[in-house]
C-alpha cells in the first residue's frame, strides 16, 4: 500500500457519513432554534450584503468581510465539484446538494455571529476571530487546547495545498490544455520539461498573488470586492445562457434530478441504494463547496465593519445562498440541460471534461470557445481561492503565536508555495487538504452547539431592538442645504 493510499483512507474515513451527519446535524438543529432564520430573514440579508452599516467598527466592509470568504468559498467545487458529484452520485446529487446548502445557510448565519460577538482587538484597527476565539471566549479557557487544534487544522489546510498547489496547478493546466494541449513547446527546468504555457502561468499567478497577498486583508478585500461579484456574474451570466438556450430540457432535467433524488428510476431493489449514493455524493459536495460547518468563513467575517453581530451573521449566510444555491444549481442545469451529463456517460468524461462539454455543446459556438470560457473561470475561481486561503492560515496563524514576524515569513511561504504548485504532483497534496478540512470542522460544530443558547439569545435581542426602532439599519441620506 503506497503512502498516497493511506491518505485516501485516512480521508475517506474523516469525510465519512458520521461527519456528513453532524454537519447536517449541526445545520438542522441551528435551523430549528433560530425558527428558520435563513428563509424569514433571507429578503433582509441580501439587503445588508450591499449596504454596509454605517460607523461600524472593524478592518473592512461586511461586504470585503464576505467577498473575502466568497473568494475562498467559490472555487474549483463549483465547477468541477458539482459535475463529479453528478456523475458519481446521478443528478439527484443536485438536489440534496441544495437541501444541505438550505440548512448550512443557518450554520453559516451562525458562524458569522460568534465571529463578531467573540472578535478581540488587536489594536491599531485591526480585529481577529474565528472559531478559536469563540471556543476560548464563548466556551471558556479550559476550552483553549480545543480552539489551539482548530487553528493549527487551518494553518495546515492552508500551507498543504488547500490555497496554494492544488488551485495554481488547477490554473495551470486549464491554461497548458487551451493553449499548448500537445505540448508542442517545452521549457526544460532543473533537468525536466514543461509546456511553456504551464511556466507562464505558474510566473503570472504567484506575481500577481504577492501584490495583493503583502497588502494584507484590506487589499484582498479590496481585490475580492471587485474580483469575485465580477466573476460570479459573469459565470452565472453564462450558465442562464446555456439553460435558456436548451430551455426545452428544463422540465425533463428539473424532473430526472428530483426521480434521481429518490432513487425513483433506479431497477427494482436499487431505489433505496441510489437514493443513499446520491444524498452522500451531494451532501458532500455541497459541504466542499460552501464550508458551512468548516469554521473558515467566520474567520473572514470577524474583520467586518459592524457593531451587530446578528447584522454580520445574516450577510454571512448569503455567502452559502449565493455559491451553492445559485452557482452550483445553475452548473448541475447547465449539465444536464446542455446534454454534457449523457454525452460523458457515453464517453467516460469526468470532473472538468464534463462542464467543458457543458460550455461547449451547450450554445451554438465553437468547442473552443466553451474551453477558453470555462479556463477563464477557472482561473479566477482558482486565484481568488489563493487570496481567501492565505488570509484564514495567516489569522489561524497569529493566533497561535502571536507572532506577526512569523506571519510575514508564512506569506512569503505561501507565495512560494504557489510559483512551484504547477510543478508538483497534487494528489498527495490535495488528499492532505482535504483530511484537513475535515478535521476543522469537529471542533468548530462542537462550538455551535455548546454556543447555540447564545446564537438564540443573541438574534432575538437584536430583532426586539430593531422592532422597537433602537436600530438605525441605513443613515440616512443628508439633503444638500444652501449656505
Amino acid at each position: 500500500m503506497t503512502f498516497t493510499d493511506v491518505l485516501v483512507k485516512i480521508d475517506d474515513f474523516v469525510w465519512g457519513v458520521p461527519l456528513i451527519v453532524l454537519i447536517m446535524g449541526t445545520g438542522i438543529f441551528l435551523t430549528c432554534r433560530l425558527g428558520v432564520i435563513q428563509f424569514r430573514k433571507l429578503g433582509k440579508a441580501l439587503v445588508y450584503m450591499v449596504k454596509n452599516e454605517e460607523d461600524g467598527i472593524g478592518e473592512v466592509s461586511s461586504f470585503g468581510a464576505l467577498c473575502t470568504a466568497l473568494a475562498a468559498t467559490i472555487g474549483t467545487g463549483n465547477i468541477v465539484g458539482v459535475a463529479t458529484a453528478i456523475m458519481v452520485g446521478g443528478p439527484g446529487a443536485v438536489f440534496w446538494m441544495v437541501l444541505a446548502a438550505c440548512f448550512g445557510m443557518a450554520t453559516k448565519y451562525s458562524e458569522g455571529l460568534l465571529a463578531v460577538k467573540f472578535r478581540v482587538d488587536k489594536g491599531n484597527g485591526r480585529f481577529l476571530g474565528g472559531p478559536f476565539y469563540y471556543i476560548e471566549n464563548g466556551m471558556g479557557k479550559k476550552w483553549k487546547w480545543l480552539a489551539k487544534l482548530f487553528a493549527l487544522f487551518a494553518c495546515c489546510a492552508g500551507a498543504l495545498g488547500i490555497g496554494t498547489i492544488t488551485q495554481v496547478n488547477g490554473i495551470a493546466s486549464a491554461t497548458k490544455s487551451f493553449f499548448d494541449p500537445n505540448n508542442e513547446h517545452l521549457v526544460s527546468i532543473f533537468g525536466t520539461e514543461y509546456s511553456w504555457a504551464t511556466v507562464a502561468a505558474a510566473v503570472v499567478v504567484s506575481v500577481l498573488a504577492a501584490l495583493v497577498i503583502i497588502g494584507g486583508i484590506q487589499r484582498i478585500a479590496k481585490v475580492s470586492s471587485i474580483v469575485v461579484p465580477f466573476m460570479a456574474i459573469a459565470y452565472v451570466i453564462i450558465c442562464l445562457a446555456v439553460v435558456i438556450y436548451n430551455r426545452e430540457r428544463i422540465p425533463e432535467a428539473v424532473v430526472e434530478i428530483v426521480q434521481s433524488a429518490f432513487g425513483l428510476k433506479a431497477a427494482a431493489g436499487g431505489a433505496i441504494g441510489a437514493m443513499l449514493i446520491a444524498m452522500q455524493k451531494g451532501v458532500a459536495r455541497g459541504i466542499f463547496s460552501n464550508e458551512a460547518g468548516l469554521g473558515s468563513a467566520p474567520i473572514a467575517a470577524a474583520a467586518a465593519q459592524t457593531k451587530e453581530p446578528v447584522r454580520q451573521g445574516l450577510v454571512t449566510m448569503t455567502g452559502t445562498f449565493v455559491d451553492t444555491v445559485c452557482i452550483c444549481t445553475l452548473t448541475g442545469l447547465t449539465v444536464m440541460t446542455s446534454g454534457a451529463y449523457d454525452y460523458s456517460l457515453a464517453n467516460n468524461l469526468e470532473g472538468v471534461e464534463v462542464t467543458a462539454a457543458a460550455f461547449g455543446h451547450g450554445l451554438p459556438w465553437a468547442y473552443s470557445v466553451g474551453s477558453f470560457i470555462l479556463m477563464t473561470a477557472l482561473a479566477f475561481f482558482a486565484f481568488t481561492t489563493i487570496l481567501g486561503w492565505d488570509y484564514y492560515a495567516e489569522r489561524s496563524l497569529e493566533y497561535l503565536t502571536d507572532n506577526m514576524k512569523a506571519v510575514m515569513v508564512y506569506r512569503w511561504i505561501y507565495i512560494l508555495a504557489v510559483l512551484i504548485g504547477p510543478f508538483l504532483t497534487v494528489s498527495a497534496v490535495w488528499t492532505i487538504a482535504d483530511i484537513f478540512n475535515g478535521l476543522m470542522a469537529i471542533p468548530n460544530l462542537i462550538a455551535l452547539l455548546a454556543l447555540s443558547g447564545v446564537i438564540v439569545a443573541e438574534t432575538k435581542h437584536y430583532f426586539n431592538r430593531l422592532n422597537a426602532g433602537e436600530i438605525q439599519e441605513h443613515k440616512p441620506k443628508e439633503k444638500n442645504r444652501k449656505k
